[in-house]
């Protein structure tokens, strides 16, 4: 069993809008904090936003602030991310991770490219 399975990556044109979904199971998914990654070719993962268990707070990269959106529905054992106004700087793999004290969950990443 997958702990975490991304969706909702693809190709879209620049300034358009896409959401990725990370669906969790086999753990406790309300009690870990959730995060979105990003990793281009030959580089190490950066984060891009990151929301608390509880969903009251959340932080995002400079890079994203204004136009991403991370958000979780505990019920569903669910975290997205609504993202606007892409860039072609945005082009990379996004990957979901879960995190609570020293256990940590990654998902499989999904493509995310924003091109003409």
């Amino acid at each position: 069993q997958v702990p975490l399975v991304e969706s909702g990556g693809g190709l879209v044109q620049p300034g358009g809008s896409l959401r990725l979904s990370c669906a969790a199971s086999g753990f406790t998914f309300s009690i870990y904090s959730m995060s979105w990654y990003r990793q281009y070719p030959g580089k190490e993962r950066e984060m891009v936003a990151t929301i608390t268990r509880g969903g009251d707070t959340t932080n995002y990269a400079d890079s994203v602030k204004g136009r991403f959106t991370i958000s979780r529905d505990n019920d569903k054992k669910t975290v997205f991310l609504q993202m606007n106004n892409l860039k072609p700087d945005d082009t990379a793999v996004y990957y979901c991770n879960a995190r609570y004290y020293i256990n940590t969950y990654w998902g499989q990443g999904t493509q995310v490219t924003v091109s003409s």
